[in-house]
């Protein structure tokens, strides 16, 4: 590693800006989701727009992600962070300031957009910052903030919401980001280091065109298609997605043999286990987001709960992550292909006891057994997903580590947002959109179309539990195994940054 000029101390104080980028995605992308209902109500706009304002923002992330990492090689790590963070911030002010449905989903799609050109510049940073031997150490505790945000996001929506701070109800969950923004602003202008690519990368424009044209021409219709009552246009629109696919390939191909700068490098779907592994991703994640989502509505809507109930109710999905997080994570790399299978199964199981909760109480639901239910899908995720990006890019060689990571969590968050069209279109299409009636003829209505609708849920946990074994087999750890194994990651976390490498 290159020697900056940073103090002994001030490269913790770095660290701590990134972490509060991390944070804040997580935050953001989970916040909304238990206040999504009060959302809705105050604004009186429709489930569709709601799913927009979900899905919006993972589909913004995912399409950006791998283009984010580019510029920062480009133009530079922190001034691309500084720009997410600062655009970040203005796009959590749109939100709360939000006056119609088109400037909340904006709003939405802006903050997706600045986080994926924050996110990537995190890992390039700490490289460039800290010793080598510090490296597990400044992504772990960066790690651990993303994940506190994400895991604290519905309980704290939900709190934010039902508080109505200065009467200010659920904007408050984007507000709150502005004062976190420009304290990162403040600090990170002084303490982040400025370096550049020695031999920039070029960006594949082109290809970013070609792979967000595809992704909307196939999110469009369905989320927008059922409330316009599927118009033939409508199907041409996603049939059209599939040439764009071809094209983006062939031209994905053509820019790699040119110079090397094609935006998804062809050579990494060579790997059967790597693209087997990416199905596998995108549907758990498909039934994750979505899961949350339909019960969130089914409670608020269906039931009258509020937003401070639904939240603490669900706050058992993720005590049941960290109950078996570190199980997963310490164990799960050697045994990787049975962790995914089991987490999924639980998972599965747990879908299959909300089924079985809404479908036997129906107005009755009480918390526990949503907490139950919950819990449940907790402890699964804690199981799989800890390993499932590191199985999935086990085949492949540390030079194409940092790529093919970018690749899979832009299919987890292309994931996300599928699962909130796909299954939120089945579930308004079943219970409608008509909210005005009694407590009771929408308790029966809403548990019909939850009870219906989640077994989507259970065929995708399912599915993915059935493909694991197509997930590069795990290696058995052995003598010596672990000094090979922290060369190999030393020499992963250098190819995620191929500028400071």
């Amino acid at each position: 590693m290159t020697e900056t000029s940073q103090p002994p101390r001030g490269r913790w104080v770095a660290l701590g800006v990134l972490g509060i980028a991390s944070f804040l995605d997580g935050l953001d992308a989970n916040i909304v989701t238990v206040a999504l209902p009060s959302i809705q109500r105050d604004m009186d706009i429709g489930f569709t727009t709601a799913q927009w304002t979900m899905a919006g923002y993972a589909l913004a992330f995912s399409m950006f992600l791998i283009t984010g990492g580019r510029l920062g090689d480009i133009l530079g790590a922190k001034r691309v962070f500084l720009t997410g963070v600062a655009l970040f911030t203005v796009a959590s002010v749109l939100c709360g300031l939000a006056v119609s449905p088109a400037m909340l989903v904006a709003g939405r799609f802006a903050q997706g957009l600045m986080a994926a050109l924050m996110l990537p510049q995190v890992m390039a940073i700490i490289v460039r910052t800290f010793d080598r031997k510090e490296w597990a150490l400044a992504a772990g505790l960066v790690g651990a903030l993303l994940s506190v945000g994400s895991i604290g996001g519905p309980l704290l929506g939900g709190l934010l919401s039902d508080l109505d701070l200065m009467g200010l109800g659920w904007r408050t969950v984007f507000f709150i980001n502005v004062p976190i923004g420009i304290l990162a602003l403040l600090i990170g202008s002084r303490t982040l280091p400025s370096f550049r690519a020695g031999e920039r990368p070029r960006l594949d424009l082109p290809g970013v065109l070609l792979l967000t044209a595809a992704s909307l021409g196939l999110m469009f219709p369905l989320v927008q298609g059922r409330e316009q009552g599927w118009p033939a246009w409508m199907f041409v629109l996603m049939a059209a997605a599939v040439p764009l696919l071809i094209v983006f390939v062939v031209h994905q191909r053509r820019r790699q043999a040119l110079d090397g700068s094609a935006l998804v490098p062809p050579a990494l779907f060579r790997q059967r286990s790597f693209s087997a592994g990416l199905v596998v991703t995108l549907l758990a994640f498909t039934g994750v987001s979505s899961f949350s989502f339909v019960l969130t509505y089914h409670l608020q809507f269906g039931l009258g709960w509020s937003a401070l109930d639904t939240a603490l109710a669900l706050a058992a999905w993720p005590l049941g992550v960290v109950l078996t997080f570190q199980f997963g994570w310490r164990f799960g790399p050697t045994h990787g292909r049975l962790f995914v299978a089991g987490g999924a199964i639980l998972m599965a199981l747990g879908v299959l006891a909300t089924i079985g909760a809404v479908h036997a109480k129906g107005a009755e639901l009480t918390w526990p057994y949503v907490a139950a239910t919950a819990l449940l899908m907790g402890l699964g995720m804690g199981l799989s997903t800890p390993i499932l990006a590191t199985s999935v890019l086990g085949d492949l060689p540390a030079e194409d580590a940092g790529t093919g990571s970018g690749v899979v969590n832009a299919t987890t968050q292309f994931g996300s947002a599928v699962g909130i069209a796909v299954v939120g279109a089945v579930f308004f299409g079943l219970v409608g959109t008509d909210t005005t009636g009694s407590t009771a003829v929408r308790a029966a209505d809403f548990s019909s179309g939850v009870a219906l609708t989640l077994w989507y849920n259970v065929a995708a946990f399912l599915l993915t539990a059935a493909l694991a074994p197509l997930l590069p087999p795990s290696r058995p750890a052995a003598a010596g195994a672990d000094s090979a194994r922290n060369e190999n990651n030393e020499a992963v976390v250098e190819r995620l940054v191929p500028d400071v490498a």
